[in-house]
């Protein structure tokens, strides 16, 4: 039986990791096999990806969004760890942002429709069996990463976002009938808020 597709989505700062190790001990403890994952993934194209991210590798939001896009597929299609066969073996793949950031993040930095398309319409760009959404708003999220944070990303400032949330949204109202996607407030302690994404995962548990 194949394994359930869980991404787990969020303004930097939200506690997405967190929530990822949480809901993997949750899911070993009823007897299940996740298998936790991220984007950019560690190949050579997620480092592209990380040093333009950085700041260290200037590049445009269109530039970008063709990376993460690229480096989506391969983590999609990779025979030795790539999220086809992990779910195949019938793992449960936990991913830390997928194509919902492209089009939130890179959607506000480039043109929107573009960045859509080539996620949505790529054949090899598999729809998650649910999207969990960590709703925190950018002011606590900024909070948050100067306590734990030496450095920022590009994209990690007040007015970007705050912009970056607006488009989650409008994501999500574009994407509704299409993927599941649940929201979680993340203002609030760990354990409460792990409570919430376990509950949206046994929506889709069999």
């Amino acid at each position: 039986m194949e394994g359930k597709f869980i991404v787990i989505e969020g303004l930097d700062g939200s506690g997405k990791t967190t929530q990822l190790h949480m809901l993997a001990r949750r899911l070993r403890e009823i007897g299940r096999r996740p298998a936790e994952t991220a984007e950019p993934t560690a190949s050579a194209t997620g480092g592209l990806i990380r040093d333009a991210l950085s700041g260290f590798t200037p590049r445009t939001g269109t530039e970008i969004a063709a990376l993460f896009m690229t480096d989506r597929v391969a983590h999609n299609v990779n025979p030795v760890n790539g999220i086809n066969k992990l779910l195949a073996e019938g793992r449960d793949v936990i991913c830390d942002r997928y194509y919902y950031s492209s089009l939130a993040y890179q959607g506000y930095a480039s043109d929107p429709e573009w960045v859509y398309h080539i996620n949505v319409d790529c054949p090899e760009i598999r729809k998650p069996d649910l999207c969990v959404f960590l709703d925190l708003d950018d002011e606590a999220c900024l909070r948050r990463m100067e306590q734990g944070r030496s450095y920022r990303e590009i994209y990690e400032n007040e007015n970007t976002l705050l912009a970056v949330r607006k488009r989650y949204y409008d994501v999500f109202r574009r994407l509704e009938g299409r993927d599941l996607i649940r929201i979680v407030n993340a203002d609030r302690s760990p354990e409460e808020v792990a409570e919430d994404v376990f509950a949206a995962v046994r929506e889709i548990l069999d």
